[in-house]
Parts: C-alpha cells; structure tokens; sequence
C-alpha cells in the first residue's frame, strides 16, 4: 500500500474517515471534492476529480477504497509539490510561461499558440492562468492524449493519419 506522502498509515486511514463522510467504506466523487481544496480553499474542479476517481478506481465502481485512496493522496501530494515548484512568481497559479516550462521540463515540445490553447481550455476563472486543480487536469490530459496518439504513431515521427471515426474513437475511448 502507497501511503500518502509525510503520512503514517494511522494518519492516513484518519483522514480517509473524515473524508468517508457517509461512512459507506468507500469514498465517491462528491465526498472527495468536498475535501480537497486549492491552495486559495476553493473547490476543486468536478472534472479533475472526475478524472482522479477515474484513475485510482480498480474495480470501476465510481469510488475508491483505503488502499486506493491512499495511492490518491501520495498522487495530489506529489502534484502538489509539482505545481509548486512552477509556480515561480508564488501567485498560486501556473500562467502560460511557467505552463511552458512545466511541460517541456516533462518532455513536451508544443508551439507558444497551444500553451494558450491549454491556457484558455483550462483557466475556469478566465484569469489568464490556472490554479492547481486545473493544473493536474490539464497535465493529465495532455498525458492521456499523447498516450493515445502514440498508440497510432507506430514509427514514432509525431505524425498520424487517421480518418474521423478513428479519430474520434481515440478520443473517446480516453477516460478523460
């Protein structure tokens, strides 16, 4: 079992019953987003912990147990620590520069118009940059759909070609 990170096993099942608030055993979307907040204590997107429920959940039931939950909070915790670490000017989001820099620091190689692209696709506030939430979505995502391309760029040249309804299968079969 991961634990989440700083956190002895006693903490981490603590905080697993707080976050239970049903006491059901399992925490669900709804309890999880009730629980995590941005650095600026608003709530965390419904799409990002969507998303998140999504990759932690083995069993495909829409909820996650203990021992997936703490492989969840070792996950937010290392993001976290990510976003921080770009989010140079301490403002408590990642604008376009600091974006730039995060993904080609990840391996990523995309032209200054796309970071505006993720900026505008991912800026719920229309501020201009996003807050951590937003962050792990838009970073995630990204990960999710280059995987996907991937899967169809069998000699790794960066270009596929693919009709429509391929297209849109690759997209779609995406847990995004």
């Amino acid at each position: 079992m991961a634990h989440g990170v700083g956190m002895t096993r006693d903490q981490l099942w603590r905080m697993f019953q707080i976050v239970d608030a049903d006491r059901s055993g399992s925490i669900d979307a709804d309890e999880l987003g009730r629980a995590l907040k941005n650095g600026s204590w608003t709530p965390f997107n419904p799409e990002t912990v969507r998303l998140m429920i999504g990759m932690f959940d083995k069993d495909g039931n829409g909820t996650i147990t203990f021992d997936e939950f703490g492989s969840l909070w070792k996950y937010v915790t290392e993001w976290q620590n990510t976003f921080h670490s770009y989010d140079t000017d301490r403002s408590g989001s990642i604008d376009k520069g600091e974006l730039q820099t995060a993904l080609t620091s990840f391996g990523y190689r995309l032209s200054p118009s796309f970071y505006e692209v993720l900026i505008r696709k991912f800026d719920r506030r229309g501020a201009g940059s996003v807050t951590f939430d937003d962050f792990i979505q838009c970073c995630v995502v990204v990960q999710m759909l280059t995987s996907a391309f991937k899967s169809c760029d069998m000699n790794r040249s960066g270009w596929i070609t693919i009709g429509y309804e391929q297209f849109l299968s690759l997209i779609f079969s995406q847990r995004l």
